[in-house]
């Protein structure tokens, strides 16, 4: 019971945090009313808010979101973690599971192509919640963070972590949100890491050479049989990113250069979060003819 008070009072400290630094809740990230004990609980009360953006895809039959409401996801979703890394702060737990919809009242269109009704967002402003894991630049930094599927190569390789692990992870989400499915479908580090050379290309050889993870290893490259059951698995689930494009339009291949820049295996190299709010993906909402929030976008650019 101890522990669940300890951890109850680490992410209010965070959330306290959030709220000193953001009085006006500007930036996208869930707001605390008020916290008290009640019998030995420690409660905390948010704003009210709807169902998370994995909930919306998982009813909606996991069809995915249109790219005019992932690009106004995506930069809110930006916005509050770039605010958040401002602050000294990293997530450490960014998933579709922990943003989640103001409102999620929803419009039916027919969709000719799966030939079903399907469920449309009317408005997609969004909040990002969970900050049970978020950890302060200057706090000890846990061995393994994140949830596996959206966990960056470093953490897996033991090489550190800082800021730059939740740029992987958003690029994990919008890449779900795009696509439908995730990106990562592994629950063993091996199988992963085959994952992200089967998507990504090979990894660096500066993190195989620094990773206290060489038991993957052999001879400066990945250990992995691509015969074996495992290795068929990888090869059917696995392929280059932008072959799964659902489009050649241009917005779809500034997504996808994008979600490379946020993938690069190099932390350093990653972009950082305040230069992919000015990345040409999010262009359209800068432009003063189009609305910031994209409410009832009927739009089928995919």
């Amino acid at each position: 019971m101890e522990k669940y008070r300890e951890a109850a009072k680490l992410e209010i400290n965070v959330l306290e945090k959030i709220n000193e630094r953001d009085p006006e809740n500007r930036h996208h990230c869930v707001q605390m009313l008020d916290w008290f004990n009640y019998y030995g609980h420690v409660c905390i009360s948010f704003e009210l808010l709807s169902l998370s953006t994995f909930d919306f895809l998982k009813a909606n039959n996991f069809l995915p979101y249109p790219i005019n409401q992932i690009r106004h996801m995506a930069h809110q979703i930006c916005h509050a973690v770039s605010f958040l890394h401002d602050n000294k702060l990293t997530h450490t737990d960014l998933k579709p599971e922990n943003i989640l919809f103001v409102i999620s009242d929803y419009s039916l269109i027919y969709n000719a192509e799966k030939k079903c009704n399907e469920r449309r967002i009317n408005d997609t402003t969004v909040r990002l919640v969970d900050f049970g894991s978020a950890t302060f630049d200057h706090e000890h930094h846990s061995v393994v963070i994140s949830t596996r599927h959206y966990r960056a190569p470093e953490v897996i390789l033991e090489l550190g972590w800082s800021h730059p692990c939740d740029v992987w992870s958003i690029g994990c989400i919008l890449f779900e949100y795009y696509a439908g499915f995730t990106l990562y479908q592994t629950h063993d580090n091996r199988e992963h890491l085959a994952m992200m050379e089967s998507i990504q290309g090979p990894i660096p050889q500066r993190m195989i050479q620094s990773s206290r993870k060489q038991k993957y290893f052999h001879r400066g490259r990945l250990d992995w049989n691509e015969y074996s059951k495992a290795g068929r698995y990888v090869k059917a689930k696995s392929k280059p990113l932008r072959k799964n494009l659902l489009s050649h339009g241009t917005e779809h291949h500034q997504l996808f250069y994008l979600l490379e820049r946020m993938m690069d295996y190099e932390p350093s190299n990653r972009i950082c979060l305040s230069s992919a709010l000015c990345h040409p993906f999010f262009l359209p909402l800068h432009h003063p003819g189009r609305s910031h929030v994209w409410r009832n976008s009927f739009e089928m650019s995919r």
